[in-house]
């Protein structure tokens, strides 16, 4: 296997990185906008320019400081507003304005296979960075989208949970916020967070790479 530069690993990643996490963000007011709530458009964040949901430590310097110790990649963007206040059915529409990050992040993992099948037939020159690129994305995705899966406050996970919790237990639930760094933080450094993510994240790069004979 051929050892990538930090430059080469900057060039093949950034992209995959920037739509996982823009699209990511988009998806939340995108469907936040079908229920009624107009915060994120009126926000200007319903766009997938870069630009607009970039955040100078999640999006860029801890992807970078990653690639260039690892293999693993991780990042986040800044917030698109949500007024939950403005939304039909708050606590219904709420869960599936939490989940809908998840759902567009495994989108575009399909989506960055299509683009690594397709990058096979082209001239080595330009087709084997495009499948490293297709691969990328297919990776972050998943990543991105197991872990906000995770029922952790302020997860996408857990903001779907605390909003299908009876009253009293949301209550507590939702104070549980304040902490979830710490137990993100407590579960990576114990090695329980990889025991957890593993698996779904094993089950659904193989399921892709099957599905777009990218074995």
């Amino acid at each position: 296997m051929i050892e990538l530069s930090v430059a080469q690993k900057i060039a093949i990643w950034a992209l995959p990185v920037l739509f996982a996490i823009t699209g990511h963000e988009v998806a939340h007011g995108w469907v936040a906008s079908l229920f009624g709530d107009q915060t994120a458009r009126l926000s200007g964040r319903l766009t997938l320019n870069p630009l607009k949901h970039i955040d100078p430590i999640g999006t860029i310097a801890v992807p970078v400081v990653l690639l260039m110790v690892s293999n693993f990649i991780f990042g986040w963007a800044k917030p698109v507003p949500v007024d939950a206040r403005n939304l039909r059915n708050p606590r219904t529409d709420m869960v599936f304005v939490a989940l809908a990050g998840p759902a567009a992040n495994l989108l575009m993992a399909l989506l960055w296979a299509g683009i690594a099948k397709l990058s096979m037939g082209l001239p080595l020159w330009y087709g084997v960075p495009l499948v490293g690129m297709g691969m990328a994305g297919i990776q972050i995705n998943i990543v991105l989208g197991v872990l906000n899966c995770l029922p952790i406050p302020p997860l996408d996970g857990g903001k779907a949970l605390y909003n299908l919790l009876p009253g009293k237990m949301a209550w507590y639930f939702y104070h549980l916020e304040r902490y979830g760094f710490f137990i993100l933080l407590i579960l990576m450094f114990t090695g329980i967070l990889n025991y957890i993510l593993l698996p779904p994240i094993i089950f659904l790069s193989n399921a892709i790479a099957g599905i777009f004979g990218l074995m």
